[in-house]
């Protein structure tokens, strides 16, 4: 396969920030002074932010109203997009490898824009893409096969000479549908879903040093 173009996820793919996600819910309490309890990850896991606002007002008595938590529960988010997330090891040599090859790029992401433009500017990653796509500004989510199609005709590449980087089932299952060349990223969030997600992907990578495909 000569690969031409290639749609990069970004949380979990390029950036090493699910464990904030999965944490998010039980840092917001421990910001309030309320210690989380074990299974509070689990409980707020279904739920919309707006339920999860709703939890907290309910469950745990906190002040404010929702917009004032919502405000808050943001501020979280745009701080670690900001200043702290990182990258997944051996991105920056990764990305090289394939803009020095003339590989067209794009993200395509379900993380704001303003997030993700923030936390690429910071890591600079944003020079090596030439737009980021996300499912607001699509209007559908990843389990979609039209988003990865809507890139595709974005990035103006050839589907057969493209390839999707995911590290989520419901996304890669997604993008197979759409009839892409899928490489899957380990990521420990998608770890129960690690066998299923090897056996539909076509090429599996614990980190990008695992790349053997020539350019």
């Amino acid at each position: 396969m000569k690969i031409k173009g290639a749609i990069f996820d970004l949380d979990g793919t390029l950036l090493d920030s699910m464990y904030f996600w999965d944490d998010l819910g039980a840092e917001y309490l421990r910001q309030k002074g309320i210690a989380p309890p074990r299974n509070i990850n689990e409980v707020l896991k279904t739920l919309s932010l707006e339920q999860s606002i709703s939890y907290f007002k309910e469950v745990y008595f906190i002040r404010g109203s929702e917009d004032e938590i919502k405000k808050e529960i943001i501020g979280l988010i745009e701080n670690q997009y900001r200043f702290k997330v990182p990258l997944k090891p051996s991105v920056i040599p990764f990305l090289d490898k394939l803009y020095n090859n003339n590989v067209k790029m794009c993200i395509a992401t379900a993380t704001e824009y303003n997030l993700a433009i923030d936390a690429m500017e910071r890591l600079n990653i944003a020079k090596y893409f030439k737009f980021i796509l996300t499912c607001s500004e699509a209007g559908i989510g990843k389990d979609n096969p039209q988003f990865f199609l809507k890139a595709l005709e974005m990035l103006n590449t050839s589907k057969y000479e493209t390839i999707v980087f995911e590290d989520s089932l419901h996304a890669i299952k997604s993008a197979k549908s759409a009839g892409f060349f899928v490489a899957a990223m380990y990521d420990k969030s998608s770890e129960e879903d690690k066998e299923e997600i090897k056996s539909m992907a076509d090429i599996y990578l614990n980190s990008f040093e695992d790349w053997e495909m020539k350019l």
